[in-house]
């Protein structure tokens, strides 16, 4: 399977912060989902990608090709879904697409009335009356009526109501099902991605920790659960993050299946969610494989 964006042992420093030696790979025709806290690097790489901040020392490809060499055919390909409004407030909708539309040459005015007109959107109202969700379908009918390829979702469902967010995560489900498309989106919402995503990227404190399908992370990673005296040095090790106290345990490990074959029947192993392993990962030190 083709990869869109390859980042290969990418740096980029800054004075109280830098992203270290970042290898990833987002997958043509998949959603891949990106996770982190605040400050672990998420906007920084995703500014990489667009080619609004260039790394430090390694390389980055989009479509197989440099920004170096290939920006303005690159950012044809693109779509950025924004999570907030970065439209004239003043213009309405015929006003952004006449402004818009020249400046991709796959421009589509059928597609975009049809988006407009399927995602429920007033063609003559101020942008400055939208809502959150109705801006962040705006800047995604922008992306798809300029054929956009790759899609890069900043956020796109915070602050929005449980059903508009079910209704958004709907319409991305459908615009992936002819396999042309790809989207890379960055949530703190994990639930949404384990509703529609098929990778997972995590980013911790400007390293990545993981890059898999979210799949093999379900079958990895567990909650672990059982009484104290079970721990020894040997056990711990399989153990990413653990809290204990005099009697039980409770720990992530992300090995799963050789804690099942070490301990059986002796703990309770529950399926870690995206959340549970967001948080027992968090300050965690072990090296992660």
């Amino acid at each position: 399977m083709e990869n869109i964006v390859e980042f290969n042992n990418v740096n980029k420093y800054f004075k109280d912060f830098s992203l270290e030696n970042i290898n990833l790979q987002v997958k043509q025709g998949q959603i891949t989902g990106f996770v982190g806290a605040n400050g672990a690097g998420k906007s920084t790489t995703m500014k990489l990608m667009m080619n609004l901040l260039q790394p430090d020392t390694g390389e980055i490809k989009v479509f197989g090709k440099d920004y170096a060499n290939h920006e303005k055919e690159l950012k044809e390909r693109i779509g950025f879904v924004y999570d907030s409004n970065v439209f004239y407030e003043s213009l309405n909708l015929k006003d952004i697409r006449k402004i818009i539309g020249p400046a991709y040459k796959n421009w589509s005015d059928s597609k975009f009335y049809d988006y407009i007109k399927k995602f429920e959107l007033p063609l003559n109202k101020a942008i400055k009356t939208f809502s959150k969700g109705m801006l962040m379908k705006t800047s995604l009918a922008m992306a798809l009526s300029h054929e956009a390829e790759f899609i890069m979702m900043d956020e796109p469902t915070a602050g929005l109501d449980p059903v508009f967010r079910r209704e958004l995560l709907d319409i991305l489900k459908e615009m992936m099902e002819d396999g042309r498309r790809t989207i890379f989106f960055s949530t703190h919402i994990t639930s949404d991605l384990e509703r529609i995503a098929d990778n997972i990227t995590f980013i911790q404190s400007g390293k990545i920790l993981f890059n898999e399908s979210i799949r093999d992370i379900q079958e990895r990673y567990a909650l672990v659960k059982g009484n104290a005296n079970l721990i020894n040095h040997d056990i711990e090790k399989y153990f990413i993050s653990m809290e204990r106290s005099s009697t039980e345990f409770q720990a992530i490990t992300n090995n799963a299946e050789e804690v099942r074959s070490l301990l059986g029947d002796q703990v309770v192993m529950e399926e870690a969610s995206l959340e549970d392993i967001m948080f027992y990962t968090k300050g965690a030190s072990r090296q992660y494989v």
